[in-house]
């Protein structure tokens, strides 16, 4: 007995199948009540940027030199699109006398508009007196649930004062007044309000999904809920393990790294089940044994499901490389997730797999060729052997040997032309756009843009050390394109050599001309200093502001790109080259997910430009597709060519080819469709970000599963002989044939 069999033996023995469910069931029943779930220890307000980011040292100057512009505000949005009454002007100074009179916990100085004339109030409004924008600003320190309450009390306040709900009125209604909380206050609460509960929701839907998915696919009742209860129980051990380790500050966990984990989990953990289950349902066809056929498809794909599942945590794990915060808190989540999806497949899986036995597969049960003829007999009917080569995946099979150049030409060709759009995508980092356009602080942003500068719902503020010399700092500033106006600077509290300008851009502050504007700032603000005569041997510039902000964010994400995306392609082919031992394979497998990563972005592009109507994509969304597609796409290769490597020891490489793609073409569509879909369901949140992942990951796995796996692959193998192998040693049985003749 091999050592696989062996292990098959101790984890689904006779008696260990039941030891090993109890162990997992009791593992699973005391992390979920001594340790906090994952999602009680969400941190939506993680930052992103590192320390040293150029935007990060400003916000800390800012804090402890300039106190008074500091701070979260939020912007109380009033509008009336028939002109703003002397009754809403009423309203807005009797909200500034309660926050006057009763400020709101962590809030700063409010405007007193209270104090001053109705008169005076309105010229504070916008030119067509349709619009009012009333700031209230809050402590830093300020969590968002604090922020939801004080918002809560604002909106309280407001319609107690107002006929009707002015939060519910459509901001385009032609009489009754609107108001709209916008600002960095307004939108930190309506974004964590977008994701509060989606971790539920998504993972209900994907488990519903999956479970119909399975019963469609396989029409077994029995077999649909095997690898859910497999990943049902990966799940509830790797959320208490997470919720620990974020409890503990080891790691850190937002809402968006939940809802991706949820669905890799569900999606990639029934892929690893499923190709366990059709090893065993391949066994059983041919040994009556349910004991010993259970042993024999451990031994075969337990290699397989152990070298996917390494690739793709150590993909994953690659990302703690990143320096852009919401990459790193990605790593561990998903790595962790995948690592114990994979022993649960390992271990729980096959023990089901015991203790069910053929009836996991009812009512299509598979049995032997003399159990179905001695079942045939006793029930008076005629057997009939079933014909292999009439399956698609035969066919498939038949046609890859018999065209190979065809078919390489014409995927390369599909494959090619799509990725040829992905450079055309145009990217953004605006954190609006984001958003639903319905969502409360976007229409007020909006409201705010047509009213006003838009610049002015986050200003760009720059810091500078003049040293004491006279500057003419605002003239350099307003120069730089797309500034609307610069306000006076206002001196530091405890150095007035140290000047902090507000910088009012003429347009949406969170648009990519926008953060392109920001290294011309730093230029004309040292130009300014230079011409003054101020010493340029140290910094005397910083820049803050979401603007700013957003311009590192894009910064270290192009350096993460180019770190990441080597190291994720090194790993993987070092994985291949141990696992296949041939260098040619592990470079025409890697290259292979490489254009199909490419097709699914132009294709991705394709569908949400000219499709959905989006001007351009998250910045995110390369790397992170970039590592799902890649780890993931290595599976289904890693499958289906680990199948055609063992056959090809025992049978000529044509054949092997042939009944490879057959054997495999069924189990690995299944996984791609189920896989696929659950990530397809991240497009069903109202975040723009995971729809676009969502779409694009969804189409690189089906690129995977119906392009480069049943004929791009096995067509290259097709072509290159046994080329394909070099320079492993061993080979099909013709070769070693005429090896042992030319000896």
């Amino acid at each position: 007995m091999s050592m696989l069999e062996k292990c098959a033996a101790i984890v689904a023995g006779k008696r260990s199948r039941w030891v090993t469910l109890i162990v997992w069931i009791v593992l699973a029943g005391i992390l979920s009540v001594i340790l906090p779930a994952v999602g009680d220890k969400e941190n939506n307000n993680a930052p992103n940027l590192e320390p040293d980011s150029p935007s990060v040292l400003a916000g800390q100057m800012l804090k402890e030199k300039f106190p008074e512009s500091s701070g979260i505000p939020a912007l109380i949005v009033w509008h009336r699109e028939s002109g703003l009454t002397e009754e809403d002007v009423s309203r807005i100074q009797s909200l500034a006398r309660q926050l006057a009179e009763e400020p709101l916990a962590g809030q700063l100085e409010s405007v007193p508009l209270h104090e001053m004339p109705a008169p005076a109030v309105m010229q504070l409004a916008s030119e067509d007196k349709t619009t009012l924008v009333q700031p209230v600003s809050f402590e830093e320190k300020v969590e968002t649930e604090q922020l939801k309450e004080n918002l809560e009390l604002v909106q309280g306040e407001i319609k107690n004062n107002a006929e009707a709900d002015p939060f519910e009125t459509p901001v385009d209604d032609s009489s009754e007044l609107s108001v709209r909380i916008s600002g960095p206050a307004g939108i930190s609460v309506d974004a964590t309000a977008l994701f509060k509960g989606a971790d539920v929701t998504l993972l209900i839907a994907t488990v519903l999904l999956v479970l119909i998915l399975l019963l469609l696919i396989y029409r077994s009742p029995v077999l649909a809920v095997i690898p859910l209860i497999g990943v049902g129980f990966a799940y509830a051990v790797t959320s208490p393990l997470l919720g620990w380790m974020a409890e503990t500050g080891w790691i850190t966990v937002d809402s968006q790294a939940i809802a991706i984990m949820t669905v890799l989990l569900f999606g990639a953990g029934t892929d690893y089940c499923l190709f366990f289950i059709s090893h065993f349902r391949q066994e059983l066809l041919r040994e009556e044994n349910k004991m010993l056929a259970l042993k024999r498809s451990f031994k075969d794909a337990s290699g397989a499901i152990a070298m996917s599942g390494f690739t793709v945590v150590l993909s994953l794990f690659a990302l703690l490389a990143a320096k852009y915060g919401a990459y790193d808190r990605f790593a561990v989540p998903f790595s962790l997730s995948i690592l114990i999806m994979g022993f649960a497949s390992l271990t729980l899986v096959p023990a089901l797999l015991a203790i069910f036995g053929r009836a996991a597969f009812f009512p299509f049960v598979p049995r032997t060729d003399a159990m179905e003829q001695a079942r045939a007999t006793n029930r008076g009917r005629t057997f009939r052997k079933a014909d292999p080569d009439k399956k698609l995946g035969a066919k498939v099979g038949r046609l890859v040997i018999a065209k190979p150049w065809t078919i390489v030409l014409s995927c390369v060709l599909v494959l090619g032309v799509l990725a040829a759009f992905s450079t055309q995508i145009k990217y953004t980092y605006d954190l609006l756009s984001s958003f639903p356009e319905d969502m409360p602080s976007r229409e007020g942003f909006d409201i705010i843009a047509e009213a006003f500068t838009p610049g002015e719902l986050a200003p760009v503020t720059v810091i500078v050390q003049t040293e004491g010399e006279e500057t003419s700092m605002t003239d350099q500033l307003a120069a730089v394109p797309l500034v609307d106006y610069v306000l006076e600077p206002q001196p530091g509290t405890d150095d007035p050599d140290l000047l902090a300008y507000k910088v009012i851009l003429n347009t949406n502050p969170y648009s990519q001309e926008a953060m392109d504007s920001i290294p011309a700032l730093y230029e004309a603000a040292n130009a300014g200093l230079a011409e003054a005569g101020v010493a340029g041997d140290a910094q005397k510039v910083w820049i803050g502001g979401q603007t700013a902000s957003q311009y590192d964010a894009k910064e270290l994400t192009d350096r993460d790109n180019l770190v990441i995306i080597p190291v994720v392609i090194a790993l993987i082919l070092l994985l291949l080259l141990t696992y296949l031992r041939s260098v040619t394979a592990a470079l025409y497998l890697v290259g292979t997910v490489l254009l199909s990563y490419a097709a699914a972005l132009g294709l991705g592009w394709i569908i949400l430009h000219y499709f959905m109507g989006a001007d351009a994509i998250q910045g995110a969304i390369p790397l992170y597709a970039f590592v799902f597609l890649i780890a993931l796409g290595e599976d289904y290769n890693i499958f289906m060519v680990s199948s055609i490597w063992q056959k090809r020891k025992t049978m000529p490489l044509s054949q092997a080819i042939r009944e490879g793609v057959s054997e495999t073409g069924g189990v690995i569509t299944s996984a791609g469709l189920i896989l696929a879909a659950t990530f397809a369901v991240l497009a069903t949140l109202p975040i723009q970000v995971l729809v676009q992942f969502g779409l694009i990951t969804a189409i690189g796995v089906l690129m995977d599963t119906f392009i480069v796996r049943p004929f791009l692959v096995p067509a290259i193998t097709s072509l290159l002989g046994p080329r394909a192998f070099s320079p492993d040693k061993a080979g099909s049985i013709q070769e070693q044939r005429n090896r042992q003749l030319a000896d």
